[in-house]
């Protein structure tokens, strides 16, 4: 088992980063642990175009909410890129869900698991403070589930510009 938790801001580089490393693991199925839901058209070009940047060679498996349990199915043949857990906390917040809880599963399932993962997230803490409560709690949020994240990986990588900095590990 491996944990890479790759952080960063929008554009920064950061999935493609971790889809190199991920392709990099010869011998590996390679799997896309989605969270992106299609709520409206552009969102649903987006998931088509990436789709069709990763090919074939990627089994994708869709979790907009029960991310811990569809890292649970991953075995030690896995290499999976999760991608993205601002998505993912999104779609918890409009569900009302317990924050604090699902963070805390989630970061167990990953560390439980026996696949090679790398976890992408957004880093939306370092802008001006939001101008609405649900901005500032999203940001909160975020950066409190960014912490649980980056404490439960075996390396942490912050994407800038294209560039991987390496922050642990």
């Amino acid at each position: 088992m491996s944990l890479t938790f790759v952080l960063g801001g929008a554009r920064s580089g950061k999935t493609s980063y971790a889809l190199r490393e991920a392709w990099n693991h010869s011998g590996k199925r390679r799997v896309m642990v989605a969270t992106a839901q299609a709520g409206d058209n552009e969102m649903a070009e987006r998931i088509v175009r990436h789709q069709a940047e990763r090919g074939a060679a990627w089994v994708t498996l869709e979790a907009p909410l029960d991310l811990a349990e569809a890292v649970g199915t991953l075995g030690a043949e896995d290499v999976a890129v999760v991608d993205c857990l601002t998505l993912w906390l999104t779609n918890h917040m409009l569900a009302a869900a317990d924050l604090a809880r699902k963070t805390a599963e989630l970061a167990a399932a990953l560390k439980a698991s026996p696949a090679t993962l790398y976890v992408i997230s957004n880093e939306v803490g370092q802008g001006i403070v939001p101008d609405n409560a649900l901005a500032r709690r999203f940001r909160d949020e975020a950066g409190w589930m960014n912490q649980a994240m980056a404490a439960a990986a075996d390396r942490a990588v912050m994407v800038v510009a294209g560039l991987p900095v390496i922050l642990k590990g």
